[in-house]
């Protein structure tokens, strides 16, 4: 099932309509949906669709030949190139003998593979592009899950590909509610809980089973010795990084609740001093975030680091202490905790902030804020009337108009509404410079009545329950 992705297909689509050689560079971290999203655009499309694997380069020549030979119906018996340059020529030459019917696409995915057998294939790569491709219509796309490796090696400035591209795509994961749309027919309280538990990574949602309940798919995947997603967080690790295991140790001192730099090394057991390189490269691939207050930038003392990925999240806050459980196939033990209860209530909660910064970018974006909005986040910091440390959930602002949208996040099926409202109204005091203040109560459940007359009588104040996060979906 292909959902979401809107603005990344209609930008290739913008690129195939074009009248000359275009090369798109698209990458992100695995199971993010780039074969997905290429499969979609290649559609209907004359293509020549390729992907690389990790084998010695004369076996890719071999499965390149075989794809060669496919996409321009000739004979499979035909002998295998001997190098890159004698593969991309004859591509070159065929691109041009039909270059006056429809574009040609020519996909090669995975491409880190294949040029990590055989280096030399991006110099290579470069001159067929330089001395034959470009003269063509030929729409080329170079897709890779290793994303050090297509920014070094194929956008960097070193590259022998530097300055050929004429689009770059970095897949991110789904945010909350094209999440959603992979989970037909869930209501939306369960719907918060999945994106806390999956994230928005394609290939994570579409293992859940829509016609289970919440804690049997969790039960399946996460806390079944045998289930698809049992290790994947550790699977990942493996694949991307040379040390595993330290990046693991400090994901497990974040999932525990450590934030700063130096207790993360503590409670990690790593050096100080390398805790830092273990932070930056886990960012770059989306997995753990750095965060101010808005307004403070991220070398404000106040900075900490935490998960960006709910995945990830999920998985070091309730899978990773009880793998040894886990592995001698007693993981329904844990389920119960790590499905309900006030630990795991009090996590969605936090993610619950997230999926509501995520709606209020969505308003922004189609002009439904009372501003426009140029930065979004939280805040945290002390109260020096109350003497005491207190934080705001969600945070829009506009410098230029001085304007500014608070919102508290409540999840929770009862609580006073009156009093958080007024809360929040007292610490956007906190916030100097600011002369606009707007307001929005998010919560589990609709609102009363009485705070729904009331809310009606100012235009300064919104009420989004959870139901209303995915009414564009329909609910």
């Amino acid at each position: 099932m292909f959902v979401g992705r809107e603005e990344e297909l209609g930008a290739l689509e913008r690129m195939y309509e074009k009248d000359d050689f275009q090369m798109a560079v698209i990458y992100g971290r695995r199971r993010v949906g780039k074969t997905s999203l290429i499969d979609e655009f290649v559609k209907n499309k004359p293509v020549l669709y390729f992907t690389a694997q990790q084998k010695t380069s004369r076996q890719n020549l071999e499965l390149f030949s075989a794809a060669v030979y496919d996409a321009f119906s000739l004979p499979g018996s035909l002998p295998a190139f001997a190098t890159w340059n004698a593969a991309l020529d004859f591509v070159v030459e065929r691109v041009q003998a039909q270059d006056g019917e429809s574009p040609f696409v020519f996909v090669f995915d995975e491409f880190p593979y294949a040029a990590e057998s055989d280096p030399s294939l991006p110099s290579v790569l470069q001159a067929a592009i330089d001395h034959g491709f470009k003269q063509t219509r030929l729409r080329l796309i170079l897709c890779g899950s290793n994303e050090s490796f297509m920014e070094g090696e194929v956008l960097g400035s070193k590259s022998p590909l530097y300055g050929r591209r004429t689009m770059q795509m970095r897949l991110l994961p789904f945010d909350y509610l094209d999440a959603a749309r992979m989970l037909p027919g869930v209501d939306p309280e369960t719907l918060v809980a999945y994106y806390a538990t999956f994230g928005g990574t394609p290939y994570y949602l579409s293992q859940v089973d829509a016609q289970k309940s919440y804690e049997q798919n969790v039960a399946e995947l996460l806390f079944d010795r045998l289930g698809m997603l049992c290790e994947e967080p550790l699977m990942l690790l493996r694949q991307e990084l040379n040390e595993p295991a330290s990046y693991n140790s400090v994901l497990d001192a974040i999932g525990s609740g450590a934030t700063a730099s130096t207790r993360i090394a503590e409670k990690a057991g790593v050096n100080q001093n390398s805790v830092g390189k273990y932070l930056r490269t886990m960012a770059n691939l989306g997995i753990v975030e750095k965060v101010a207050p808005l307004g403070g930038g991220t070398a404000s003392k106040s900075s900490i680091w935490r998960f960006k990925d709910p995945f990830f999240s999920y998985w070091y806050r309730f899978v990773s202490p009880y793998i040894g459980t886990i592995e001698e196939g007693n993981g329904q033990a844990v389920v119960p905790y790590a499905t309900s209860g006030q630990a795991f209530e009090t996590y969605v909660g936090k993610q619950f902030e997230a999926v509501c910064l995520q709606w209020l970018r969505r308003e922004s974006k189609a002009g439904r804020t009372p501003f426009p909005v140029l930065e979004f986040g939280q805040w945290w910091g002390t109260d020096s009337k109350e003497r005491e440390t207190c934080d705001i959930d969600v945070v829009a602002a506009n410098s230029i108009e001085r304007a500014v949208l608070l919102g508290e996040c409540k999840w929770r099926n009862s609580f006073d509404e009156s009093e958080a409202i007024q809360t929040l109204e007292e610490r956007s005091d906190l916030l100097s410079g600011f002369t606009k203040r707007h307001f929005v109560l998010f919560s589990k459940k609709p609102a009363s009545g009485g705070t729904v007359a009331k809310a009606k009588e100012r235009d300064d104040l919104r009420l989004v329950s959870a139901r209303d996060l995915y009414a564009e979906l329909g609910y």
